[in-house]
């Protein structure tokens, strides 16, 4: 079977074709906002501290499958292999977040500078830094599985992110944001981690083991999270309705800002990855935890991102746009990685050093 066809068995119908979804609610919500403009209005006025009690909704449904997933007591393994977690840990919190906000400034402000103006550039900064501090927690399962990446170590190197992002996220995202002039209300930002990550988490962690300590771990893994297959893509793909439906008057009037924002994300992407994976080469770590350290680095927490962006600028803003494109391009560029991945395995010894 080629590369591609294993691809298409690995990766579920709605998450493969995820672009094309997205650039339909783009398409939908747009028409929603320009047509039938009393809807977003209506969703509009049920804000608390700023954040969008519809968005806040949505993203529960979209974030507290993901964290069932997770498995907390995976964290106690660290010890077995840390060389894998090390090269995750510094990619993902100490360089990820600056190199983000750095290729960001650059395409931004100097490069683009006659298609963009200052102040639009400074908010799609904002949705990048917000993109470069969030690592992924959830479609990272789906790389790992399609370049055979090792499950159990691909959860603790979930697991230790979702932790980190607790007491990380905020100071992060504070940092570089006041290096770049954007004023951030940080109740609203602690609030939306409070909300987005922590609830969640929390939410995940109990249903996780009530359900294994009533009906046992095969049930749970084989039979419950199957039941939430698809409730995180529908709630990603009903919230970019209600989002796009507030973002229409600037997409119709920047059509080009969308391809001008997902430039430097792409480079991003494509950095962070060969940071990670060729560190784990240096280290002589096997492709199974090679494939996935990169791949964690390379992805973005994206529900988080929107969440935050939407919470601390509002729906109409440009942080949240940029945030959206950061969707609109990972799910393409993350399969090419998968397949560059796949094609080098030969670079990597065939047994984990211990």
């Amino acid at each position: 079977m080629s590369a591609k066809n294993n691809q298409n068995s690995s990766i579920g119908f709605f998450q493969r074709y995820l672009t094309i979804w997205v650039a339909i609610c783009m398409i939908v919500g747009v028409i929603i906002g320009q047509f039938i403009p009393a809807i977003p209005d209506f969703l509009g006025q049920f804000e608390y501290a700023n954040i969008s009690i519809p968005t806040a909704i949505l993203i529960w449904v979209m974030i507290y499958p993901m964290m069932m997933k997770v498995d907390f007591q995976s964290v106690k393994n660290i010890r077995k292999n840390p060389k894998g977690l090390y090269v995750t840990w510094v990619t993902n919190w100490l360089i990820k977040p600056f190199t983000m906000y750095a290729i960001a400034s650059f395409f931004l402000y100097v490069v683009f500078k006659n298609f963009i103006t200052p102040d639009l550039a400074k908010g799609y900064l904002a949705g990048a830094v917000l993109l470069g501090a969030a690592p992924c927690t959830a479609m990272v399962f789906v790389w790992s599985q399609l370049t055979k990446g090792n499950p159990a170590y691909t959860v603790v190197q979930v697991a230790t992110n979702d932790l980190i992002i607790l007491f990380a996220f905020v100071p992060i995202v504070n940092f570089l944001l006041g290096v770049s002039d954007v004023s951030v209300p940080m109740d609203t930002l602690i609030l939306s981690v409070v909300l987005f990550v922590v609830i969640p988490l929390a939410g995940g962690i109990l249903t996780r083991i009530n359900v294994i300590k009533n009906r046992g771990i095969e049930y749970f893994e084989n039979e419950f999270l199957k039941k939430f297959d698809n409730a995180t893509t529908i709630g990603l793909l009903l919230m970019l309705v209600l989002l796009f439906s507030f973002q229409g008057d600037v997409i119709i009037n920047n059509p080009l800002h969308i391809l001008l924002i997902a430039i430097p994300l792409t480079i991003q992407t494509f950095l962070i990855f060969f940071i990670s994976y060729l560190a784990s080469k240096t280290l002589k770590l096997s492709h199974d935890i090679a494939a996935p350290a990169g791949m964690i680095g390379a992805s973005n927490f994206f529900e988080l991102a929107v969440a935050v962006a939407i919470a601390l600028f509002g729906m109409e803003s440009p942080a949240a746009l940029a945030t959206v494109v950061g969707v609109l391009t990972e799910v393409p560029v993350m399969l090419y990685l998968v397949r560059i991945a796949n094609n080098t395995k030969h670079w990597f010894p065939q047994k984990e050093n211990k």
